[in-house]
């Protein structure tokens, strides 16, 4: 199976038989990725039945009461009526409505809400700043549409949740107890993104990074969306919203103006002759009714185009978030991607570690390798002696019986160390052996330590000839690097011990402990390179399985909501183009209104101006050829 292009991201068949269980995008992730996500099917319940009965329901928030928790705080509940099943819900609820659905489908844009009271309401008005009728009546009108463009989602409106918002009776604290919110990860950037329900123990391995971090390859059409939005955010909350807040002020200005004239020509027309008080009482009532139309033509405009504004400025903050998150997706991917390449550069260098040194141990090996079986090193075999005290400068006492064999070859120390064996300076035949008869009668303590130095010297000089001999061998070696060191442990392991002091008997436990001791210390140090470097093959080798692993359901992930995400906004943008279309018609609608109201008002006016006889002094007035209008 082929995948389509996510930006620079190219997903491969083998990947997907290999992680057979992850979901892969398609053209249908958008209308069929989280169909499954609960487990239900559109009709679960009543609610779901009459949001999708076929025809267009709406929503109605009818009421906004004054509710109390006993002996609590009081506050504002919104009467939601759907179909013939009426529920209360306060704006507390509205809010984790929505938070819920955010983290439920963290690739959709979730609608927005009214936002909370500023502290500047609260300072201004205090204890009334909830009991505000006009912020009450906005808020009612933007959950309304809250709540019906939920309803009118695809995807949104087949959720469970809300359809248990709409319900009667429900208790919403136990909704946000219960699953699937209390099944809701921590953090979304370590949840797939087709389904936070169900994270994997590869998604706990995926970094969160920072939203500001860079990426190499970005995706130029999330490039230009971004853009966009923010010019569109720009726009909306600067100079539109700016002037459209002035233009409301001056029309609420020119209403108080006309409520005050109207009042004075009422009070005018009670001072004036009752042929001329009509006239002037009829014009004050055509100002009162322009007071009234110019209230209405605030509120409608208000409803109609101030309030969609403000919430499509939300809708750009939501989508910027929206954007965010898929950008933190795509460094997940490009990070993961850089560790994975990292991890297998260091598996090579191992492996070539590795090569290298089996090819100098074959080396090493084939060069110190013994010619001829090799006795045991024993004062009593007659084949092996000690050097002589003419080739060993410093051992002159210690003298061998004439007649013995010569210092054995380098080739024949290279065996192990436990073939080579102390002798007891206090047995008879090892005295005679190594002529202890010679010397002058010692004690018998004495007579061990004199012995143990002998031997120590006799040993240390014939096993650094062997070693160096072998060295001497191993530098022959074509090829060999200047990393090459003797890799086999018994002419290194073979000094230390036959050259170690041979105490007394009965001699001090205290230096016998330290040097116990320090021999565990060289035990901690002496770290075998060898083994260190089969562990680290392994260790990587175990890490770069976890970073596929991870690398996958980031490239899933990503792919996911880069589909999901674009297929959204390619239907926001058609919301847009309709919701602005309707905005320009109610601003028309409210414009047109007012004026037809006010045209009314001040035609039945001019009637009642007419009966006033005209002065003598003033000519007639001449006959409008201009139609009146209808």
């Amino acid at each position: 199976m082929s995948y389509p292009d996510i930006g620079n991201l190219q997903i491969s068949a083998d990947n997907e038989s290999e992680h057979a269980g992850v979901p892969s995008g398609n053209s249908n992730t958008y209308t069929q990725g989280y169909e499954s996500q609960q487990g239900q099917n559109e009709d679960c319940c009543a609610r779901a039945e009459w949001l999708h009965s076929g025809d267009e329901q709406e929503i109605i928030i009818t009421d906004a009461q004054k509710s109390s928790e006993g002996a609590g705080s009081v506050y504002i509940a919104y009467v939601i009526r759907s179909g013939n099943v009426e529920t209360r819900r306060r704006y507390s609820e509205f809010e984790s409505l929505r938070n819920s659905l955010s983290k439920l489908y963290p690739t959709l844009i979730i609608p927005p809400i009214p936002s909370k009271q500023t502290i500047g309401d609260y300072a201004i008005k205090q204890s009334k700043a909830k009991e505000d009728a006009s912020l009450i009546a906005r808020r009612r009108r933007m959950l309304q549409v809250f709540l019906n463009r939920i309803a009118r989602h695809p995807i949104l409106s087949n959720e469970h949740v809300f359809h248990r918002f709409l319900e009667r009776d429900v208790s919403w604290s136990e909704v946000m107890n219960s699953p699937p919110i209390t099944h809701l990860p921590k953090n979304i950037l370590k949840a797939p993104a087709h389904n936070p329900l169900e994270p994997s123990p590869a998604h706990d391995a995926l970094p969160v990074p920072s939203p500001s971090h860079p990426l190499r390859h970005p995706d130029q059409r999330f490039l230009d969306s971004e853009s966009f939005t923010q010019k569109f955010e720009a726009h909306l909350t600067g100079p539109l919203e700016k002037v459209t807040r002035r233009t409301s002020k001056r029309w609420v200005e020119y209403a108080h103006d006309t409520a005050e004239l109207g009042a004075a020509l009422n009070a005018l027309s009670l001072s004036l002759p009752p042929h001329e008080s009509d006239a002037v009482e009829r014009t004050g009532q055509a100002v009162d009714a322009a007071y009234v139309d110019a209230t209405k033509l605030v509120q409608s405009i208000e409803a109609g185009w101030t309030e969609p504004l403000r919430e499509y400025a939300m809708f750009a903050g939501i989508i910027r978030r929206l954007l965010v998150y898929r950008h933190q997706k795509h460094v997940q991917y490009e990070m993961m991607q850089e560790n994975l390449d990292s991890k297998r550069e260091t598996l090579e260098e191992y492996e070539r570690s590795e090569a290298e040194a089996q090819r100098l141990q074959s080396a090493l090996s084939v060069a110190t390798a013994p010619r001829r079986p090799s006795p045991s090193l024993t004062p009593n075999n007659p084949t092996v002696a000690l050097p002589s005290p003419t080739s060993n400068t410093g051992n002159e006492g210690l003298s061998p019986r004439p007649g013995a064999s010569p210092a054995p070859s380098a080739d024949s120390l290279t065996q192990s160390p436990t073939q080579v064996s102390i002798p007891d300076p206090d047995d008879f035949s090892t005295q005679n052996a190594w002529g202890g008869d010679d010397g002058p009668s010692w004690g018998q303590g004495a007579r061990s330590q004199a012995w143990a130095s002998r031997i120590s010297s006799g040993l240390s000089s014939t096993i650094g000839a062997a070693t160096n001999a072998a060295a001497n061998a191993a530098s022959s070696v074509a090829g060999a690097s200047s990393e090459a060191t003797l890799p086999a442990t018994a002419p290194s392991a073979g000094p230390s011990r036959a050259t170690g002091p041979i105490h007394r008997r009965g001699g001090s436990g205290a230096k016998g402990f330290l040097n116990a001791l320090s021999h565990s210390f060289q035990g901690i140090m002496d770290v075998d390179p060898e083994t260190a470097r089969r562990n680290g093959i392994s260790r990587t080798k175990d890490g770069i399985t976890q970073v596929e692993q991870a690398l996958f359901v980031a490239t899933q992930d990503l792919k996911y909501a880069s589909s999901t995400i674009q297929a959204d906004l390619d239907r926001f943008q058609r919301q847009k183009v309709a919701d602005m279309r309707d905005m320009c018609i109610a601003m028309a609608v409210a414009h047109r209104d007012w004026a037809k109201n006010n045209l009314q008002a001040w035609e039945e006016a001019k009637k009642e101006v007419a009966k006033i006889e005209p002065h003598p002094n003033c000519p007639p007035p001449e006959k409008s050829d201009v139609p009146k209008s209808p």
